[in-house]
């Protein structure tokens, strides 16, 4: 019996050709497996029952990295006998338009880790050191198929013992692509800037006392660069905040599995996220002696951004330390360095000393970050680890869709058929530097899926986004038209998409800024999705945000224009209070709100908690995305009781104002910030819900869902799935794709399928 096998799916950089290779061989099978670059193609002959053996071992002993989407099995009738074994043969170009899925870097495998601490193993103390189950893979491979030559990897001749292992089907770097040792691979190599000062494990052990004496370090990882300083002094961490231009945003740490709860609290699931070979980035709760071990300056929220070592090179960084600063080396709104002229050059006054290597990054991938919210964990931000493996949506598409995402936070998306292949974080592409790593990304990923012909683009419906002004780039390009979809909308997509979930619902999409079909600035958005179309049926009270992006960027301003339609001119007596604005500026606000001049119509949630934020003296200055909301959140987790709230609502319409003054008068009685923080946050989340749930029991709809950045806000979230629940409706929220901005490209692909009944 002769019989083809197609195996489509992730089995590419996880050892699955050696794999086939050995169950053949235990099989008593003849013929061959090989790459044809985005599946694997086997051909096997031999007793019809070692065959239907064969195929059961492919199914359910795979390696613990692949996994298989589609097998296509095709019985040849030609019995004549070509192999007089089983071979691993060359790697051939894939067929036009098949897709594939490429390998996501990997972490540090237990094996490679315990010979890299082996002092007589050759690949002792050794930061590169990888096998088949382990490693670098997208951010070195330049095309499919996925083979040495096609990596960053090729410029690094095998010596012999190395070239021996991967020519031995029975070792665990057999077809290993990224695997090397000290004497073939790449090295490191520490500088100041003009000379280097060490090379390999000595440039490694002194940046290990560069650390511990407080110096901040730019380290050349996998997919990028960190900067890295200690965590227990506030000297080190002050002078990263200022040279990097981040006065207040948490910085993400790195530590290891047995110091984590020492600082920090975790349970089973962040456990497991934390443990898994993705090792994302895992928003953890600070532990009761959080401030023994950590400057108050890493985090001033309650929660810590905490990833364990994932490369042979981090873990040689831990010595004394417990955990290091760790973040991605770029300035605000602009990509991650990766190459060392790159990295050199724009992180001059940055990095006091720059521990580089020679192995280029072909694909830079910033680290992927997770949080726990209502039951599960989810996605702030899908990157290294996961990009650009596909999401896979249960709806029938025979068409390829590039979706180009939003402005900021931003991601793209090829759909293939059934598959969703979102690239890595890009970021702001208003900047034109991230402006052009979004174009890269969208070219390597088209390539990486060997995907020439484009059917239909989709971008948001904002006129002015760079990302729109691409995607008519490439519809010129392509000949193809453009889609737009309403940002709000592509949220509530991506909810639907990410559940599979097709059927009738009410969905609330929750954020700071999106361009509304009525040309307002959309925010807090009640929406129906019913007979495959999306509608907005109710959204919070239309607000006048005073100065356009300045009140995103100030929000007192919001605070002041939503104060002053609630009081009027006592809401500029009480402004004036906080010291933030001069007389002469409170006047030209105050005409500025009187003639409606740069005063753009809003609905956003956002610019409402910020608003609360600003009253509460928590903050008066955005310097990252989000801020004021982010830091009102932890002050509203430390109110430890029940409250009544009384939402007013009319023509589904939140009544925010109220809200302000309401707020505004628990302030003048001296009720708690505490207090004050969580009403806010449990008035718009249950009247919110209300709307929802009169919209649903109107339409007899049963699931309701919550979508967008503000959803990453545990107590709005956990209310209104609280309240889902309770009346017995099924409650729908993100678990594969960012519920952010991260995931409008995977929502613009899901609006643009729908719409045209491909489903």
């Amino acid at each position: 019996m002769r019989v083809k096998i197609k195996v489509k799916g992730i089995v590419q950089g996880v050892g699955f050709r050696p794999f086939v290779y050995r169950i053949a061989k235990e099989n008593n099978l003849k013929g061959y497996v090989k790459n044809l670059g985005n599946y694997v193609e086997i051909f096997v002959e031999g007793k019809k029952e070692d065959i239907e053996s064969f195929i059961n071992d492919l199914k359910n002993k795979k390696p613990p990295l692949s996994r298989i989407d589609r097998l296509d099995i095709e019985e040849i009738k030609d019995n004549s006998s070509n192999f007089d074994d089983f071979y691993i043969i060359k790697s051939e170009n894939a067929e036009e338009e098949e897709e594939g899925t490429i390998p996501a870097d990997v972490a540090i495998c237990d094996d490679c880790l315990k010979e890299m601490f082996d002092i007589n193993d050759r690949r002792y103390r050794y930061p590169f050191i990888a096998c088949t189950n382990c490693g670098a893979r997208f951010t070195i491979v330049e095309k499919l198929p996925y083979d040495r030559e096609n990596t960053s990897m090729r410029d690094f001749p095998l010596c012999k013992e190395c070239l021996e292992e991967y020519k031995n089907p029975l070792d665990r770097r057999f077809h290993a692509q990224a695997t090397c040792c000290p004497i073939c691979g790449p090295q490191v190599f520490l500088t100041d800037g003009k000379e280097i000062i060490a090379e390999k494990d000595d440039a490694v052990r002194e940046t290990v006392k560069l650390l511990e004496e407080g110096y901040i370090l730019a380290i050349k990882g996998i997919g990028g660069t960190h900067l890295a300083c200690k965590v227990s002094e506030d000297e080190p961490v002050l002078n990263l905040r200022e040279r990097l231009g981040r006065p207040t945003q948490p910085f993400a740490v790195m530590s290891k599995r047995e110091y984590i709860e020492l600082f920090a609290e975790i349970d089973k699931d962040e456990k497991e996220a934390l443990l898994s070979l993705r090792r994302p980035i895992v928003v953890l709760k600070k532990g009761e002696d959080y401030d023994k071990y950590f400057s108050e300056y890493v985090s001033n929220l309650d929660t810590i951004g905490v990833m364990l070592p994932y490369s042979g090179l981090h873990y040689l960084l831990f010595d004394k330390e417990i955990a290091y600063v760790m973040t991605s080396a770029n300035l605000p709104g602009l990509p991650m360095v990766k190459d060392n002229d790159e990295i050199l050059k724009k992180l001059e006054g940055i990095a006091d000393y720059f521990l580089l290597h020679n192995r280029r990054i072909v694909n830079r991938c910033d680290d992927s970050v997770v949080k726990k919210v209502a039951n599960r964990i989810v996605f702030l931000r899908r990157s290294r680890g996961f990009a650009p493996e596909p999401v896979k949506v249960d709806i029938k598409n025979d068409k390829n869709i590039l979706c180009v995402g939003a402005e900021l936070n931003s991601t793209a998306c090829i759909v293939k058929r059934n598959k969703f292949y979102l690239t890595q974080y890009i970021g702001n592409t208003s900047k034109y530097e991230t402006f052009c790593y979004l174009r890269d990304a969208i070219n390597n990923i088209l390539r990486l899926t060997n995907t020439n012909k484009i059917d239909a683009i989709v971008c948001d419906l904002h006129p002015q986004f760079n990302s729109t002004k691409l995607a008519e780039e490439l519809a010129e390009k392509f000949g193809v038209e453009i889609f737009r979809v309403q940002h709000h909308f592509a949220h509530a997509y991506s909810l639907l998409g990410d559940n599979n979930y097709f059927d009738d619902a009410v969905i609330l999409s929750l954020d700071g800024v999106g361009y509304g079909l009525d040309g307002n600035i959309w925010g807090g958005e009640v929406l129906l999705f019913k007979d495959n179309k999306m509608m907005r049926v109710g959204h919070l009270e239309e607000q006048y945000q005073l100065g356009g992006d300045l009140a995103t960027k100030y929000p007192l301003r919001m605070l002041l224009s939503i104060l002053y339609k609630a009081i009027g001119d006592e809401a500029f007596d009480f402004i004036s209070k906080y010291n933030f604005f001069s007389d002469k500026e409170l006047r030209l606000l105050k005409f500025q709100l009187d003639k409606k001049l740069n005063c753009p119509i809003t609905t956003s949630t956002g610019r409402v908690l910020d608003a609360i934020s600003s009253l509460l003296s928590i903050c008066f200055e955005k310097t990252y995305d989000g801020e004021p909301s982010i830091r009102l959140e932890p002050v509203a987790n430390r109110f430890k009781g029940d409250i009544e709230v009384e939402p007013k609502i009319k023509n589904n319409i939140l009544n925010t104002t109220e809200l302000i003054y309401k707020c505004y008068e628990m302030l003048l009685n001296n009720e708690s910030k505490e207090k004050i923080a969580y009403y806010a946050h449990i008035y718009i989340a249950d009247g919110l819900f209300e709307i929802a749930k009169k919209i649903a029991d109107k339409y007899g709809i049963n699931a309701i869902g919550i979508t967008g950045g503000v959803s990453y806000n545990r107590i709005i979230t956990e209310r209104v799935m609280l309240n889902t629940k309770k009346e017995g409706f099924n409650f729908i929220y993100h678990q594969r794709v960012p519920n952010g901005d991260g995931g409008i490209s995977f929502g613009q692909g899901i609006s643009y399928i729908l719409r045209e009944g491909l489903k």
